[in-house]
């Protein structure tokens, strides 16, 4: 594991997140050097601003695809590196206060994914309850800890044995094989380990037949195997749109960096989102 002393790590809090989990299962941090925020952006940009060394996010699920606020904010707002991933099993809990049983939930509140990672389990147990978004599942049971009524949240285990809620039933994903991507955000690239995935953005010059074929060639030629590609609106007009590509290789490998150099004559731009080693590397 990487070792990380006297340096702050954000992580999207509060404290018993399943980012949280992720970073400490990733580096030996210290209590002292956790600092939580309360949304993946607000996480982002303190390492931008330099008010933590590195920030731990989520940025994709197995059920649900990418965490596009993620994506966004490294493609749009910062110039960071991703430094590091790891994958980690979610399960989550329907938990309340004590007292509360399930046919008392009238409220459910959760993040986006959590709740869509359920969404079957909702549907079957509880139809027609109301749904609250929350920054994050440990803070939506944070939120029912501190109030009263029948109010439930999705959130891991850990989370309601720190705010003293009651598990009312657990292992409620409708998928079993539930998985989350976190990366590791930070101002530095990581140096080359040989096992190393590459993640990129695209920037064409227009939108027009072969756009994206273009792109793919390049990689096809070399024998690049592309994990992930995903289109994503730049902001900027209705139909302009980038890619996001994750590659295996470092960008210091002959192959990709041919690749990359070629796609640079191509198209409008490539940013380079880090090379870092794959989370099975790292496990190990």
């Amino acid at each position: 594991m990487l070792e990380i002393q006297n340096q702050r790590v954000g992580f999207l809090g509060p404290s018993g997140t399943y980012t949280e989990e992720a970073l400490l299962k990733l580096l030996p941090v210290d209590d002292g050097d956790l600092v939580p925020y309360p949304t993946e952006a607000d996480v982002i940009m303190a390492v931008e601003r330099g008010e933590v060394g590195r920030g731990m996010v989520p940025i994709e699920n197995s059920i649900e695809g990418s965490v596009n606020v993620t994506l966004d904010v490294l493609a749009f707002e910062v110039d960071l590196f991703i430094e590091r991933e790891i994958v980690i099993p979610i399960s989550h809990n329907l938990v309340a206060k004590p007292g509360v049983k399930l046919e008392n939930i009238t409220t459910i509140t959760s993040h986006p994914q959590a709740l869509a990672q359920c969404r079957n389990y909702i549907t079957d147990k509880l139809p027609g309850v109301n749904i609250e978004l929350a920054s994050s599942t440990a803070g939506a049971v944070k939120l029912v800890s501190e109030q009263n009524g029948a109010l439930a949240a999705i959130g891991p285990r850990l989370a309601a044995q720190m705010y003293g809620l009651n598990i009312l039933d657990a292992d409620i994903e409708d998928f079993e094989e539930n998985q989350t991507r976190f990366v590791l955000v930070g101002k530095e690239p990581t140096p080359r380990t040989g096992h190393d995935k590459t993640s990129i953005i695209c920037f064409i010059f227009e939108d027009r037949p072969g756009s994206l074929l273009q792109i793919l060639q390049e990689f096809a030629y070399r024998h690049i195997n592309l994990t992930k590609i995903q289109s994503r609106p730049t902001k900027k007009a209705l139909g302009d749109y980038c890619f996001f590509i994750d590659l295996l290789g470092h960008v210091e490998d002959e192959a990709v960096a041919s690749a990359l150099k070629c796609l640079r004559c191509k198209i409008r731009e490539v940013k380079i989102l880090g090379s870092y080693p794959m989370a099975n590397a790292m496990e190990e």
